[in-house]
């Protein structure tokens, strides 16, 4: 049975998507094991506790530095004996304390088509940028922003009536299935990191 840590800041409705896959079957063989928020009201915290998964706020603001920080959360994931973590809606770059420890385990879902759009509001860098198709990307984490090796991707176009909203929303029903399947494909340890590439067995 494999530990999986979420990391939030928001609502939360990939770790939803995430919590559903596991409860139906389609992730076997792994458990929620924690989830931590950098913000202490998050409704992504509400979900955890809704469906009885340990949920802890961690306030960056107590910490005099980002390493010490970062500390405190590794020591709650490894407590928690977490083999992989995965960022739904966590708004802060990973340093290098968590990506040390976690090298090559810790999954991000993105709302573009990378290396398109990265960072914040890609949703709406898209829909300003006019292009016609747009969509999601699941990647591993590494030191840059959004730019660790693509995992899985899907499409979504933009319509002629699309505001940026209408497109964010369509976007973020590709992400719930993405995502599960991202990291379904890690639990049944079917995914290899050929420099950039990321082959599926």
């Amino acid at each position: 049975m494999k530990k999986i840590g979420v990391l939030v800041s928001g609502r939360g409705s990939n770790l939803q998507a995430i919590i559903d896959a596991i409860k139906r079957g389609y992730i076997k063989d792994a458990e929620i094991a924690i989830v931590v928020s950098d913000v202490k009201d998050a409704y992504a915290l509400t979900r955890a506790r809704e469906a009885r998964i340990k949920a802890v706020h961690v306030d960056p603001g107590s910490y005099r530095t980002k390493d010490s920080y970062e500390e405190e959360i590794l020591r709650l994931l490894q407590k928690e004996g977490v083999d992989l973590v995965l960022l739904a809606g966590y708004m802060r770059i990973v340093g290098k304390r968590l990506l040390d420890a976690y090298h090559n385990k810790i999954l991000n879902i993105h709302p573009a088509l990378l290396p398109s759009f990265p960072g914040l509001h890609a949703q709406e860098q898209a829909f300003n940028y006019g292009v016609k198709v747009t969509g999601c990307t699941v990647h591993f984490v590494d030191e840059g922003i959004d730019t660790g090796p693509i995992i899985l991707q899907r499409s979504v176009p933009v319509l002629e009536d699309d505001t940026p909203e209408t497109l964010a929303d369509r976007i973020l029903k590709e992400e719930h299935k993405i995502y599960p399947e991202a990291v379904k494909l890690f639990i049944e340890d079917r995914l290899t990191i050929d420099g950039r590439r990321v082959r599926i067995r």
